[in-house]
């Protein structure tokens, strides 16, 4: 099987604070990341703020080229810095943003949100526009009366099924959410997760999922990846990398977030209360 994503050896460098008494320094944002990832199942990225996630993001969005290293998706090389976005490469690569109050545009009807990407980087006549922006939006849960509504007239939950289903109307390869549910209540996270679950088995499609949220992390992947100062410390699939964590980082991280079931509970209140005898 072909791997829809597949980087070798990718990193990303910032030249910062050069001065007229100083050629400045290089931070090492991303270093020699190795991965792939096949059709249909979900990679999670997990690490603490400045570890890289959201520059990796960046590369794999096609925002950012890589300093060095090699990107392909479905098979065929990458090279922004060379050849530029093209219109297939935006259709093969979206992304879903941690913010649904800010990822809508509040002058636009939900009916343009959904049917812009399908004008930028489609033929598709105006009549099939609409038609697949209301069927997509029924897909998210949505009803097709919400086609003309703003999006302040929508809930934080609602407005993620909007920007979910603006990322996949044009039938991506590569779906990058980038801690798609961290701005939810916890209800509306478990809504959101199953129902990105169901549009994959649907659909086949591929995740990169970007998270601090471990109980999440392990709700929805198939492999995870741990960053730490940019570097890849930890990959493997998400049973191996939950049950028996192999870096030190990995298991410092994974005992500084607290469990939820039951048992661990009464073990924190027992402990609290034996402190304070």
């Amino acid at each position: 099987m072909t791997a829809v994503l597949e980087a070798r050896n990718i990193s990303r460098d910032y030249h910062v604070g050069g001065t007229l008494f100083g050629a400045g320094r290089v931070v090492h944002a991303v270093k020699n990341l190795s991965f792939s990832l096949d059709r249909g199942r979900t990679l999670a990225i997990v690490g603490e703020s400045g570890s890289g996630k959201s520059t990796l993001a960046r590369i794999l969005t096609l925002i950012d080229r890589q300093t060095s290293g090699e990107l392909f998706m479905d098979g065929a090389a990458v090279d922004i810095g060379r050849t530029g976005v093209t219109r297939d490469m935006r259709r093969k690569v979206q992304i879903v943003f941690q913010n649904p109050y800010g990822s809508l545009n509040p002058r636009q009807k939900i009916g343009d949100v959904l049917m812009e990407p399908l004008l930028l980087n489609t033929d598709m006549p105006v009549a099939e526009r609409r038609e697949r922006a209301l069927q997509m939006l029924v897909k998210v849960g949505l009803l097709p009366e919400h086609f003309n509504r703003y999006p302040h007239m929508f809930s934080g939950g609602q407005r993620q099924r909007i920007a979910i289903a603006r990322a996949i109307i044009l039938n991506p390869s590569l779906l990058v959410l980038d801690e798609p549910v961290s701005a939810l209540d916890l209800s509306v996270q478990a809504q959101i997760l199953n129902l990105l679950a169901d549009l994959q088995d649907e659909f086949g499609l591929t995740y990169v999922f970007i998270s601090h949220d471990l109980s999440v992390v392990r709700y929805i992947a198939d492999e995870v990846m741990v960053m730490y100062l940019g570097e890849a410390v930890e990959y493997g699939s998400r049973d191996r990398v939950f049950e028996a964590p192999q870096h030190a980082y990995t298991r410092t991280l994974f005992a500084a977030t607290p469990r939820a079931d039951v048992e661990s509970i009464r073990a924190r209140l027992a402990r609290k209360a034996a402190a304070a005898a």
